[in-house]
């Protein structure tokens, strides 16, 4: 059986303020982590933090990206494993952005987390991508006040 992470967020900015934060590496990294992330369908890139063996994670989330439609939609590929190369956890993640009431309506999906298999690091993420979407608000209002002073 699979189980698959959903987040649904709004924020009051439009598509391409929140597009910003989802696909600029050193924009991602304030809010998720160090990257070389490049907004090309195709680009294989890598997220890196310190291991945790307690979830069988060296610290490397290794991707690629599978789709990206600008201001709408992106996906990539997100494997993590213990190290040596081994890969125990083959994901997928996907942004959909919708434009509503005068902001942006964010769909997160991460697909691919094995119920018994995957369940301590299916967790882990569940937890962290609503953390890390609510860290792209702070992020979007704090920019937004900084833009606006006088």
């Amino acid at each position: 059986m699979a189980t698959i992470v959903k987040h649904q967020y709004f924020f009051p900015q439009g598509p391409e303020m929140v597009w910003e934060y989802l696909t600029r590496a050193e924009l991602m990294e304030l809010w998720l982590m160090p990257n070389n992330f490049l907004p090309i369908s195709g680009h294989e890139f890598q997220f890196r933090i310190k291991p945790v063996p307690a979830l069988d994670f060296d610290g490397i989330v290794y991707c690629k990206v599978l789709e990206i439609v600008p201001y709408k939609t992106l996906s990539y590929s997100w494997k993590t494993g213990p190290g040596n190369g081994k890969i125990e956890l083959d994901s997928v993640v996907e942004w959909k952005l919708m434009p509503k009431d005068n902001g942006t309506e964010l769909l997160l999906e991460h697909t691919g987390f094995k119920e018994t298999e995957h369940f301590k690091m299916y967790t882990a993420v569940n937890d962290g991508w609503y953390k890390n979407i609510e860290k792209i608000a702070v992020l979007l209002n704090t920019s937004k006040r900084e833009t606006t002073k006088s």
